[in-house]
């Protein structure tokens, strides 16, 4: 009697055992082609495939993309208040969420940066950035947009900040100073990538930035370089994001938007 008991006892345990290893669940990944069709939850993570290093070796925690979607904290709407948000923006601050992903350095490094867009394209610039990770390409520094003063735009500047960005509240800037009406970037729905090595270049062929000259000519492929084709104009074609080294009159080289301004 004692064993029968026994017996019954262990089968259950077995069974409960079974049971939990069945329902288990890995994390979900990106590997296919195109972004998820469900849109941003309250806080999404997203973990793509780790692509191997070219020397066979197994890659290290680092090397996986990793990236989150959330509401914006509220750190960080008092200090977009005022700043990159001011009253009469055309887009609320609850209607942004806060990314933050991998990507590579300019020193071949892994690093983790933050970006603000609109909740509706948010699933799809993660994904975006999931794949220009698993491409390599680097990106000088992903960080929150600065406030833009009209007052204080000069004609000509020597700057190597290369900042990639997204949401600011701002009108549309061009070479030439900026212009009378709000820009993509002020809905969220524009991103600027690698800006130093992206330059916008005017119809006449003026850069503002001197710190861009090296830049001037695309036949060249220098780091940080976006040229047509590459993976970064096929990955935001992928989500129906459109290039500004596309526009006919003037290049805006480091700006992609969902409506093609």
């Amino acid at each position: 009697m004692r064993r029968r008991r026994l017996a019954a006892l262990l089968a259950a345990l077995l069974a409960v055992g079974c049971s939990s290893a069945g329902s288990a669940r890995s994390p979900a990944a990106t590997t296919g082609d195109a972004p998820s069709p469900t849109g941003p939850t309250p806080a999404t993570v997203l973990t793509p495939p780790a692509t191997a290093p070219a020397d066979g070796s197994a890659p290290d925690g680092r090397a996986r993309f990793a990236g989150r979607i959330g509401a914006i904290p509220p750190a960080i709407a008092r200090e977009m208040r005022g700043t990159t948000w001011k009253p009469g923006c055309p887009v609320p601050i609850r209607d942004l969420r806060l990314l933050r992903f991998n990507y590579v350095g300019f020193d071949g490094e892994v690093k983790r940066g933050p970006m603000v867009v609109h909740e509706d394209v948010a699933a799809d610039v993660l994904w975006v950035f999931g794949r220009l990770f698993e491409a390599r390409f680097p990106i000088k520094r992903v960080a929150l947009a600065r406030e833009f003063v009209p007052g204080g735009f000069e004609p000509r500047i020597s700057s190597r900040r290369s900042v990639t960005a997204a949401f600011n509240c701002r009108p549309v800037i061009t070479p030439r100073g900026p212009v009378d009406r709000y820009s993509q970037h002020a809905l969220g729905l524009a991103i600027d990538i690698n800006p130093v090595q992206n330059p916008y270049v005017d119809a006449d062929g003026f850069v503002r930035n001197r710190m861009s000259r090296p830049y001037l000519d695309r036949s060249e492929d220098l780091l940080g370089m976006i040229h047509d084709g590459d993976v970064v104009v096929r990955s935001f074609a992928a989500v129906g994001w459109s290039w500004g080294g596309h526009w006919r009159h003037g290049k805006d080289y480091m700006h992609f938007s969902r409506t093609g301004r």
